[in-house]
């Protein structure tokens, strides 16, 4: 089988759509040899290289705006997968070509745009999204990454139930319990972190649900006042916008200036030192597609608190606090709860690690190339 993958993301390793990009190509090439891939990039330079096994395709298309995007995904990419004689293509992102001579696989992260308003954005984002959803309607199969996701699918876009397949995805092998200890001492100093800290890290739009978690501090000062600091990781929205949290103007307001810290943006390689050396991980997000970040924080023996919604109950089960999304006093009772009971931390912390055991890179290869060999042998 011969799989040419969409690599307009295999440069962008800061996205999430790099990331699972990546991974899933690592995986291939270490478990799954006899597999031909080829990524067809845009080009237009020098790019990372994959795995030995793997090949790579420029295209020799040097812009990388949005229409160039739109016309990549359209025309050029399903037309070099022909030319190399691929069997089967797979957009890993919601950016399917209307038309393929060759058979679909694409991988639908979430529907953000469909199910929040506040990011449908101008009208010339509303009109790409309705052509990859009504893109999507052709492809022989869509992968997207938790059961709830899928749910969605169905409901928004209407696929038959048998084309949608849920894949859940995995913590990379850095992310993991055992103290580095030169790393982690040059972390904390770097950043100046306290002895004792509760982590955020992630994005700061408005379905990132900061504004509660925040107002969840605004409880928990009065009982630990400023030894349990929040550590917001992250870069912070440079200009107001409907779409993100005002952060600062909220910490602010709310009084909190001796209690939250942010730190702005970290590198990929310093995450699992801020993870491993926090109290406790907080991600109150309304909605995830999947939530890689909290799997991550698992993986390195954290204790997590999340929101009890979309994907999020999938990937930290009964292995950490699962607290309603508009309910900060919950949330902060929960951190109170893993701060002043180190029995209830350490019982989480082996919760934890059970738990992001069960979730692996070869375990989302290997039912991936499932979802191709049952979509070729539909086709």
């Amino acid at each position: 089988m011969h799989v040419a993958i969409n690599g307009w993301f295999w440069d962008r390793p800061d996205t999430g759509s790099g990331q699972y990009l990546r991974r899933t190509i690592d995986a291939f090439a270490h478990r799954y040899p006899s597999l031909q891939i080829t990524i067809i990039t845009p080009g237009g330079g020098e790019i990372a290289l994959p795995p030995a096994s793997i090949t790579v395709h420029q295209t020799g298309q040097s812009r990388r705006d949005n229409l160039a995007k739109l016309r990549f995904e359209q025309q050029i990419f399903p037309a070099a997968a022909a030319r190399i004689g691929a069997d089967l293509i797979h957009i890993p992102y919601w950016g399917s070509p209307f038309r393929s001579p060759i058979p679909i696989v694409v991988t639908i992260h979430d529907l953000i745009p469909l199910i929040y308003p506040a990011y449908r954005g101008k009208l010339t984002a509303r009109l790409y999204t309705s052509l990859v959803a009504a893109s999507a309607r052709g492809a022989q199969a869509v992968i997207t990454d938790s059961e709830a996701s899928r749910r969605d699918i169905l409901d928004h876009l209407k696929l038959p139930d048998e084309r949608v397949s849920a894949i859940l995805l995995a913590a990379g092998d850095r992310y993991q319990p055992e103290p580095d200890t030169q790393r982690d001492q040059e972390v904390r100093a770097r950043f100046d972190l306290p002895g004792d800290y509760v982590l955020y890290l992630g994005g700061y739009d408005v379905r990132k649900n900061i504004s509660t978690l925040l107002k969840a501090y605004t409880y928990l000062q009065e009982s630990t006042g400023s030894d349990l600091p929040l550590v917001l990781a992250g870069r912070l929205p440079e200009k107001r916008n409907p779409r993100f949290t005002d952060v600062a103007g909220l910490i602010e307001s709310m009084k909190l200036q001796d209690t939250v810290r942010p730190i702005g943006w970290i590198d990929e390689e310093d995450a699992p030192s801020l993870y491993r050396m926090a109290r406790c991980f907080v991600y109150p997000s309304c909605y995830e597609g999947f939530g890689l970040p909290p799997l991550e924080a698992m993986a390195c023996g954290t204790p997590v608190v999340a929101a009890n919604t979309s994907s999020l109950p999938e990937v930290v089960g009964e292995a950490g606090f699962l607290v309603a999304p508009d309910d900060a006093r919950g949330m902060a009772g929960a951190i109170l709860s893993i701060y002043n009971q180190p029995d209830l931390a350490e019982s989480l912390r082996e919760k934890t690690l059970q738990r992001a055991a069960l979730f692996t890179w070869e375990k989302t290869a290997r039912e991936t190339i499932e979802v191709y060999e049952t979509a070729l042998s539909e086709r």
